[in-house]
């Protein structure tokens, strides 16, 4: 998760991504950003994320993300 919160903190350093459970819907997170973090995840954790898997539901928070990561990881 430490990981994770990393790479988030590298595009908002000003979200405390610990606490936010609406940063799609609440539009923290954009596309480019998305996109940004799919990448980052493949680097990181050497993981794609496919197409169907983003969703807002999978990027609405931290936790939600690292529960997709290690779902993905499992498969």
């Amino acid at each position: 998760m430490d990981e994770l919160l990393k790479i988030l903190e590298s595009l908002h350093p000003d979200v405390d991504f610990t606490t936010r459970e609406a940063l799609v819907d609440d539009r923290v997170l954009k596309s480019f950003d998305i996109v940004a973090i799919v990448s980052e995840i493949y680097e990181a954790f050497g993981v794609a994320v496919p197409p169907e898997e983003i969703v807002p539901e999978n990027f609405n928070s931290a936790k939600a993300l690292y529960a997709l990561i290690e779902r993905l990881e499992d498969e």
